[in-house]
């Protein structure tokens, strides 16, 4: 979803830098220094600390922006994707993933969450619904979604290729637009 993107690429919530290095990300954002030191051992090179709610970046100088999993576990995930709207050029692409609440991943993780998980005890999870809606309000246009992890978390893993059938996927990733 994000080969050929424009450039320059944002990671926002970018953590260990693990996907910004994937897609040779020039830039990511994320509150914490020690997550902000592992993605610059990764490659990248321009790394701000912040929280996606009040980006402190001009308006339209990015080409693209990534947010995996992110608005999961932030404050206002509309006031984040309202922000990644306005750092976004016009023209720009935005690709959002998340583990939705309703697919049995997000299920899963929700449980250990309830029972005291010291990661997923702090995640919102979205639904599908809930998560193409913050995009469209935003004003973001979509343009397709896709999806991967059909097995469940008790299932034996194996490998897939990602489905524009995102109906009941356990991560789900949405391109969209700024018009």
């Amino acid at each position: 979803m994000v080969t050929g993107a424009p450039r320059p690429i944002i990671e926002v919530g970018i953590g260990t830098g693990y996907f910004a290095s994937k897609v040779e990300a020039e830039a990511g954002l994320d509150p914490s220094m020690n997550m902000l030191s592992i993605a610059r051992m990764r490659g990248v090179e321009l790394l701000v600390r912040g929280v996606g709610e009040a980006m402190p970046f001009r308006d339209e100088v990015f080409g693209t922006i990534l947010i995996v999993v992110t608005l999961c576990f932030v404050d206002n995930p509309a006031e984040v994707l309202k922000e990644s709207f306005r750092i976004l050029r016009r023209g720009g692409v935005l690709v959002s993933c998340i583990i939705p609440r309703d697919s049995p991943w997000g299920e899963h993780y929700a449980k250990l969450g309830r029972e005291g998980h010291p990661f997923y005890s702090k995640a919102r999870f979205l639904t599908l619904k809930e998560h193409e809606e913050l995009l469209r309000t935003s004003g973001f246009k979509i343009l397709k979604s896709m999806g991967v992890l059909s097995y469940s978390p008790q299932g034996k893993s194996s490998y897939e290729e990602p489905s524009y059938n995102v109906k009941g996927k356990g991560f789900v990733c949405v391109k969209a637009i700024k018009g």
